[in-house]
């Protein structure tokens, strides 16, 4: 007998407290997407998932269904993603700011058959936006969205929230408790040399990215959680939805970032955890604002973890500071951080990853958090890029790294090797180069350090509107075209 689903593991909290506060949005909601702030009891929750996954099967998915996720850090997306897994089905998360190139891509490797994201986010038409992906990529059948003024062809979503349970009988036999080790929960997507990479995780790899990260932080239960990274990620899934779930306390959701309204979240609900991207932990701890708090847990996610370092000191005695350093979708590592604010070098073994410096000085990582099989299976023996596991189960980050000299820990010292990161985007640099010098030859782009973000993307063009039109146009990130500014 394997472990339980996540599925299961939210069943379990709402039978312990079915009308405790579970989910809420930000204050701010309207203000980057469509519709008020939810605020939702695990019970209430629990029936808004339950029409999800009815209404996927409904439409006549197939159990095995891969279904994109591209959505904003609000209740609809842990809602969705739990509805998904409830139907038995794969859940497939984008990251926000991804546009056509890089989610045709994506969603048309894995064979996606549907697609679920808003109206809008800002002023982007994302559902306008998934309609044109969608028209890319053969595979999907359905673009079904939450809000307001939504395109012909797409399926509203938002009754589900409120219409209350779909049939359970139905979703019977996707139930399943006793499949963790094998039954995939999600595909995520990393990046290298050769473009996007599918990378598959079970019920169990994500089970254990989320007790790493709850055991090392010592979170009390139902003590409540505040996250402002969205669920887009095995990281993002790991230290957004899982503490909650583990804890049993309320999940409280920010969309990045504003540090004033995110402490007041956290007053309001009292939530004993704090989940901010690392640089951003920093700048809260300068600020003061948590002078007169206590007892809370504030982790840091390092999504480049080369720039991990010392930092202010907290000034609030009551106060934890986690770090979790990740390593694009191969896996991460939580360490709490001494009394005097000191980060940890990666020990060789801790907790749920074993570390190790490889042949060629770069970090390789081996454990139950870290991905175990390939996707799509036979996809070795393709041409297409695929994310690469050795026989013995180690995992090489690319990652440079070197030898802690006093306790024989290893620190982690530069970005791999043509990559750049950018606010937890990753980018190959060469292909990035290649498509700027298609559309002008003498254009350059170069990544800079950068304190806050990890590195900068820099751009210089004959014509800077030209480029960031064109760029656009192509569905780039907006990260790039945004390099071209000025």
């Amino acid at each position: 007998m394997t472990g339980p689903t996540i599925d299961a593991l939210f069943r379990a909290r709402v039978a312990c407290s079915p009308q405790a506060p579970a989910l809420a949005d930000a204050s701010n909601r309207s203000s980057f997407t469509d519709g008020t702030p939810r605020r939702l009891s695990f019970a209430e929750a629990d029936d808004a998932v339950d029409a999800i996954a009815a209404q996927l099967h409904g439409m006549g998915l197939p159990s095995d269904a891969i279904v994109g996720i591209q959505l904003p850090n609000i209740v609809e997306n842990i809602l969705v993603l739990l509805g998904v897994l409830r139907a038995g089905m794969t859940a497939a998360p984008l990251p926000l700011l991804w546009r056509h190139a890089e989610a045709v891509a994506a969603l048309a490797r894995i064979g996606a058959k549907a697609l679920i994201t808003c109206g809008r986010v800002g002023a982007f038409n994302h559902a306008q936006f998934a309609m044109g992906v969608a028209a890319d990529v053969f595979s999907i059948r359905y673009v079904c969205a939450f809000g307001q003024a939504l395109p012909d062809g797409v399926v509203a979503f938002d009754d589900l929230i409120t219409a209350g349970a779909g049939e359970p009988a139905a979703l019977a036999d996707h139930h399943r408790t006793d499949d963790a080790d094998t039954r995939l929960a999600a595909i995520t997507f990393d990046i290298g040399d050769g473009g996007i990479v599918p990378v598959a995780r079970t019920h169990r790899e994500l089970l254990a990215g989320g007790m790493a990260i709850t055991r090392e932080t010592a979170l009390t239960p139902e003590g409540g959680v505040l996250s402002a990274i969205t669920p887009a990620s095995f990281s993002g899934i790991c230290l957004t939805l899982l503490p909650w779930l583990i804890g049993g306390g309320i999940l409280t959701l920010h969309h990045p970032f504003e540090p004033g309204r995110l402490v007041h979240q956290r007053r309001a609900d009292r939530c004993a955890a704090l989940i901010v991207p690392g640089p951003l932990a920093f700048g809260i701890a300068e600020t003061g604002a948590l002078a007169v708090e206590s007892n809370i847990s504030v982790i840091a996610a390092w999504r480049s973890p080369e720039r991990l370092d010392a930092g202010p000191a907290w000034r609030e005695s009551d106060i934890s500071l986690t770090d979790v350093s990740i390593f694009g979708e191969a896996g991460m590592i939580a360490s709490r951080r001494d009394n005097a604010g000191r980060p940890h070098p990666l020990l060789a073994n801790r907790g749920a990853v074993e570390v190790a410096r490889t042949a060629v000085g770069t970090l390789a990582l081996r454990g139950p958090l870290v991905p175990h099989r390939l996707f799509p299976p036979g996809i070795e023996r393709s041409d297409l890029p695929y994310f690469k596991i050795g026989p013995d189960g180690w995992i090489d980050t690319g990652y440079p790294c070197r030898f802690e000299s006093t306790t024989a820990g290893l620190i982690v010292t530069a970005p791999p090797a043509g990559m750049v990161t950018v606010g937890g985007y990753r980018f190959p640099l060469g292909g990035l180069t290649e498509v700027v010098r298609r559309i002008d030859g003498a254009a350059t782009l170069i990544a800079s350090p950068d304190p806050i973000v990890g590195q900068r993307l820099i751009g210089r063009a004959s014509d800077q509107a030209t480029m960031r039109a064109a760029l656009a146009a192509i569905g780039v990130n907006p990260l790039v075209v945004a390099a071209f500014s000025g």
